[in-house]
């Protein structure tokens, strides 16, 4: 039986934490997701800190999403994300040091792969590559991969196919995901999650925030419900 893929629900249009989460958070916490992350940037810390302890309280599993491309601005936010007590770090170029704090600290770490620019952030590199670059970072022990396959220059079909295939970690697909079929695509190929934020934001799936995060997270349990053209839309 293949795997459901998570939905991370990013509190971030962008690639930045919009400036009223906490009250997003609130008007969505009894939603179907268990997975919530944000970026590192613009909430001043204590707010981080507060709305990361609030979302822990309720029993979610809290992810930061780290938008860095230096060892020190990525090191930088793993310190945040031990800060708030963070479950998992996301983004971040695979740096040893990253990676030895996470540890210490006991927080997942889920690295970009291949070249990663500018915010919105874009990849480039071979599917080969990113490939190779997983399997290296595997062998030292890291937890899974942040995948920007829809925000690739070459085809993210292909990418997801394979990489999710023959990379043996969990693998989230982050960035761009506001359309159904992108979600049968992740359905198809189950990979261990992915990420939403803009879109929710952009009303891509439906009106209400909590309404869209049922909605997808449905979708991904049973796929489209039979007979409702507005499923395919």
């Amino acid at each position: 039986m293949q795997n459901v893929p998570n939905l991370v629900v990013m509190l971030t249009h962008h690639d930045y934490t919009v400036e009223n989460a906490r009250a997003v958070f609130e008007e969505s916490a009894r939603s179907r997701a268990a997975y919530w992350g944000m970026k590192e940037e613009p909430l001043p810390l204590e707010d981080m800190k507060a709305l990361y302890g609030r979302m822990k309280a309720l029993g979610k599993t809290t992810v930061l999403e780290v938008v860095a491309y230096t060892e020190a601005e990525g090191l930088a936010g793993a310190e945040i994300a031990a800060a708030c007590g963070c479950d998992i770090l996301m983004g971040t170029t695979y740096s040893d040091r990253i990676h030895a704090f996470c540890r210490e600290k006991g927080i997942k770490y889920m690295p970009f792969v291949g070249e990663v620019v500018g915010r919105p952030s874009v990849l480039k590199g071979t599917i080969d590559s990113l490939i190779g670059e997983a399997r290296a970072c595997l062998a030292k022990g890291v937890y899974g991969f942040d995948l920007l396959a829809y925000r690739y220059e070459g085809d993210p079909s292909a990418l997801i196919r394979r990489f999710v295939a023959e990379v043996e970690a969990p693998v989230c697909i982050a960035g761009s995901i506001d359309r159904l079929e992108r979600l049968d695509e992740l359905r198809a190929v189950s990979p261990w999650g992915f990420t939403i934020g803009g879109a929710f934001f952009d009303h891509r799936f439906g009106e209400s925030f909590p309404e869209q995060i049922d909605r997808v997270v449905g979708y991904m349990e049973d796929g489209p419900s039979q007979g409702r053209e507005e499923d395919r839309t």
